[in-house]
């Protein structure tokens, strides 16, 4: 029996990160995101069959290209298995409020009693696929999956960072097929040099500033290099506490560090003067959460705003960078191109298929990977034989 991988998100494209694995008699579905930007029938995965074919959808991690579809998904008539972490749990009903459908979401809200928890490092068994999985180092409760039916082993890395100076990841085991995070192409950058720059600009601007970041993830990766006073958005407060005490996700010497960091954080409110030191909001890209309000806020005040992860075409964070009035430097939260080698190489340079990564990108990749495959994209199906 062969292993058929569905690329239902993602490949050729950055947001709807979705990949069907059928085999060992079951159909699985790792993530189910959603594309920022897009609308229609392009805003969700591209399913390789009906609903009721799939047997289990297993979420990595809650940022909406990996969560964002389960309302609609359910709308379609899923009821199978809903299989992720307890912090998943915790965090994916915030973002499918703010990403899903409102008519899907309200009818179709996270519907907790159903899911079934597991934690990284894990081995999940579905019918005849068992799933490894592992620490990502992306966020808390972040993983990756290995799927294995016996005869030939499938890893979707979904995002993860190597070399996080704050999250943890796990080495992905050896495989026939590996579908990697290569949301950065071949930027050589390492994520050190980048935090240092975004250190240097915060520096300069003792007046304040605002740095829309995502709620899990990179806001502890921002706290890390904030070495002065900062805020945040109060509402992230109970989030990024609960995201610290994670203590098996986060590097050991960095939990008291941002433990006293979150401690000494200013808590600024809606109607609050901007503040004269950096201010921390979610989310990254100004179309949901606090900095939805904040970043038009910023600009009419002159208040310097710097981004720091993926801008969408059209999103409120890409509107302002594009006309000069906010700047962007890249936090590292997936792989530089040392990272994603090391990747490949510890999996053993197999057939490598990148997600979350636009084709120009990708095919800069090509020459340091060989076997990596750039012509595949979503909606493409590829059969990894016996």
């Amino acid at each position: 029996m062969s292993m058929r991988i569905d690329l239902c998100g993602g490949f050729g494209e950055k947001g709807r990160t979705s990949v069907a694995v059928s085999g060992g008699d079951r159909r699985i579905l790792l993530d189910a995101g959603i594309k920022v930007g897009a609308s229609g029938a392009e805003y969700y995965p591209v399913l390789p069959a009906d609903v009721g074919d799939i047997d289990a959808v297993l979420i990595s991690h809650a940022h909406e290209d990996h969560v964002g579809a389960l309302s609609w998904l359910l709308a379609q008539g899923y009821r199978g298995r809903i299989l992720m972490t307890a912090e998943t749990r915790e965090e994916a009903s915030a973002t499918l409020d703010a990403y899903a459908e409102p008519d899907d979401f309200k009818r179709f809200p996270l519907p907790e009693e159903r899911i079934e928890l597991f934690e990284p490092g894990d081995s999940l068994i579905i019918g005849g696929l068992t799933i490894a999985t592992g620490r990502s180092g992306h966020v808390v409760g972040g993983v990756w999956f290995a799927v294995d039916d016996g005869s030939r082993k499938v890893v979707y890395s979904a995002d993860v960072v190597p070399d996080s100076s704050v999250f943890v990841m796990d080495s992905m085991p050896r495989c026939d097929l590996l579908v990697f995070d290569a949301s950065y192409g071949a930027d050589p950058v390492s994520g050190t040099a980048r935090a240092q720059a975004i250190a240097e600009w915060v520096a300069a601007r003792p007046g304040g500033c605002l740095l829309p970041t995502p709620l899990s993830g990179r806001s502890l990766e921002l706290m890390a290099i904030l070495d002065g006073p900062f805020a945040i958005h109060a509402s992230m407060r109970a989030s990024l506490a609960v995201q610290i005490e994670a203590r098996a996700a986060l590097h050991p010497t960095m939990v008291p560090q941002l433990r006293q960091r979150l401690a000494k954080a200013i808590d600024w409110h809606d109607g609050d003067a901007l503040p004269a030191c950096p201010l921390l909001a979610d989310d990254g890209m100004g179309k949901a959460g606090p900095s939805a309000m904040l970043l038009p806020l910023a600009d009419a005040a002159g208040y310097p705003i710097l981004l720091s992860g993926h801008l969408p075409a059209a999103s409120p964070g890409d509107v302002l960078h594009a006309a000069g009035r906010a700047d962007w430097i890249r936090m590292p939260t997936h792989p530089t191109l040392s990272g994603s080698l090391a990747i490949w190489e510890g999996a053993g340079r197999p057939t490598a298929f990148g997600h979350s990564c636009p084709p120009g990108m990708l095919a800069e990749l090509a020459p340091h990977m060989p076997s990596l495959r750039t012509g595949l994209r979503t909606g493409d199906s590829y059969t990894l034989a016996a």
